[in-house]
């Protein structure tokens, strides 16, 4: 089921399925969110829970015992309950059911918020822990933004520019087992906060940055100056992703975690960037995109 939300600027869409934003669209009707075409990737905003990336053979060990999870966890193909709405705001909930404890063995709360303000959209999430033992998990966003704005414009008109100068080598991620390899360089930043975009970056799947500078990031024509800016404090990871067969758009996916290490063993809890919940304990994330 589709809500619809909206202010003065802006109207979003999110789908109760996965608690995913499916539109996001300003007073020109520019639909920014990019619509699944399945030519390229089926996705729009995916909300990725409890773990980011892949596991090695989408398999892990938690407390002793074997389970099975596919890419970016379990909330995705969970149908989500609102629990508050208003004209520019929503609030939706997944509790933990038969379904998830067969990949996650714990009793969560996972609540998922979108706030209209001005020409942005706010993404909050609120992670509890409603068990008896601890929790580790991951989370992050996944939003693939469509790109070129105008017709007379083209992929490699746009560029992503951070707001601080970087100084970054980006893992390389294996297409084939989905594995991050932190010992190997698929891509650099050398004390500069521009890349320009082309099809080719993303031959080897995403760029994915850690601890940067910067907490704003933007994917901005060169030619008209339009786009979209992140704010993604509380996140210590930024990927950022477009299909391999030349998609026309960019996600920009802030992170928590990533995928499965080479270097990792497969115990859930050390995976790297995993944080853990106490019972009783929860945990708030938040992102926002401007329109520009």
């Amino acid at each position: 089921m589709l809500i619809h939300i909206k202010n003065e600027n802006e109207t979003a869409a999110i789908d109760t399925l996965g608690a995913e934003l499916v539109s996001f669209m300003g007073d020109d009707g520019f639909e920014h969110i990019w619509q699944g075409d399945k030519t390229y990737w089926g996705g729009h905003a995916p909300v990725l829970f409890p773990i980011v990336g892949a596991l090695r053979d989408n398999r892990t060990c938690i407390n002793g015992e074997w389970y099975e999870m596919k890419r970016h966890g379990v909330a995705r193909h969970e149908e989500f309950t609102v629990t508050e709405q208003g004209e520019d705001y929503v609030t939706l909930q997944l509790t933990a059911n038969e379904e998830t404890k067969k990949q996650y063995p714990f009793d969560f709360v996972l609540t998922v918020s979108y706030y209209l303000t001005g020409s942005s959209i706010t993404t909050k999430f609120t992670v509890k822990n409603a068990d008896t033992k601890p929790m580790p998990f991951c989370i992050g966003g996944h939003p693939g933004f469509n790109i070129p704005i105008q017709s007379d414009e083209i992929f490699e008109d746009y560029d992503i520019v951070f707001e601080e100068k970087e100084e970054q080598k980006c893992p390389t991620l294996d297409m084939e087992s989905c594995l991050i390899d932190f010992e190997k360089t698929n891509f650099e930043l050398d004390d500069t906060d521009t890349i320009p975009l082309q099809h080719s970056l993303f031959y080897k799947d995403a760029l994915v940055f850690e601890n940067l500078n910067s907490t704003c990031v933007s994917l901005k024509s060169r030619q008209s100056g339009r786009g979209v800016m992140m704010e993604f404090s509380g996140f210590p990871m930024l990927g950022i992703w477009s299909a391999a067969n030349d998609g026309p758009y960019v996600a920009l996916e802030p992170w928590t975690g990533c995928a499965t290490a080479v270097q990792e063993d497969d115990v859930f809890e050390k995976k790297h960037g995993m944080r853990t919940l106490q019972p009783g304990e929860e945990a708030e994330y938040a992102y926002t995109v401007f329109e520009i």
